[in-house]
């Protein structure tokens, strides 16, 4: 069944399959949640998951796969039965993204090779004679990654406007923040540098976002797109916001209860 993909929906999702297998990336999956919405709420052109033509999204946060799971699950591309085996023996739903899964076009979770894809991809529809375009879902510590720039620099060299590019501005990664670990500020001037055409926008308003990418010119050639999406690690629980320990923390009952009682979820 076919629901309509909103940001708390996303998020609901994301808080009752990480209790329910009592894992952690809680955090990373949440700041992607108004992203994925965004997405999957009516930006990509996906009348299928096998539609030849559709649009092709790689996570390459894979991560923060909970949170496309979510968002396939709302779009009824899969099952509620496939969604609760999240994690579980045998699943395809595992904490990264598997290709085997409806609804995922590649494998994913090995930082920086996300948009390595993305650039095969969006030239090999260019080559195919295809209007689909390609969307990379990456975070911003991955822009620590050297195989990420070669990747910018082939796509601009090929002049692939059908590559859009939706960095998750959350400032942390793993270890700390990023500013901290790498400091890439001011990003969209990196990757203007290297003839793309760079937006920074709010990554927690998913209409606006949407927007955005309709506006873009994505046919023919021209300059691949970046939209520098500024969100907040754990957005939407107040408690886990800009918080490291919930990249990897699972909930104990009492941190669920609150949690979703936040978004509304709890009378």
């Amino acid at each position: 069944m076919h629901r309509a993909v909103t940001p708390d929906g996303v998020r609901r999702i994301i808080l009752e399959q990480s209790k329910r297998a009592n894992k952690g990336h809680i955090g990373s999956a949440l700041s992607a949640a108004d992203l994925l919405a965004a997405l999957y709420g009516g930006a990509l052109r996906i009348p299928s998951p096998r539609d030849p033509d559709r649009d092709r999204f790689i996570l390459a946060k894979g991560h923060a796969a909970l949170a496309l799971y979510a968002a396939l699950r709302l779009r009824g591309f899969i099952t509620e039965e496939q969604l609760n085996t999240f994690c579980g023996d045998g699943t395809l739903l595992g904490v990264h993204p598997d290709a085997a899964l409806p609804g995922v076009d590649f494998s994913t979770g090995s930082l920086g090779q996300g948009l390595p894809q993305g650039a095969g991809c969006a030239l090999a529809a260019r080559l195919q004679g295809s209007g689909r375009r390609v969307f990379v879902l990456a975070s911003d510590a991955e822009c620590d990654e050297g195989s990420l720039w070669e990747a910018v620099m082939f796509a601009a060299q090929h002049q692939l406007a059908n590559l859009v590019v939706i960095v998750d501005v959350n400032g942390q990664q793993a270890l700390g923040r990023t500013r901290d670990i790498l400091d890439l500020s001011p990003l969209a001037r990196r990757w203007e540098a290297f003839g793309w055409d760079a937006r920074e926008v709010d990554g927690h308003d998913a209409a606006l976002l949407r927007g955005t990418i309709d506006s873009l010119a994505t046919q023919g050639r021209g300059a691949p797109h970046a939209l520098l999406a500024k969100t907040t690690f754990g957005h939407g629980v107040s408690f886990m916001e800009n918080q490291l320990k919930w990249h990897y923390w699972p909930m104990s009952d009492e941190e669920h209860r609150l949690a979703m009682a936040e978004i509304g979820r709890l009378q």
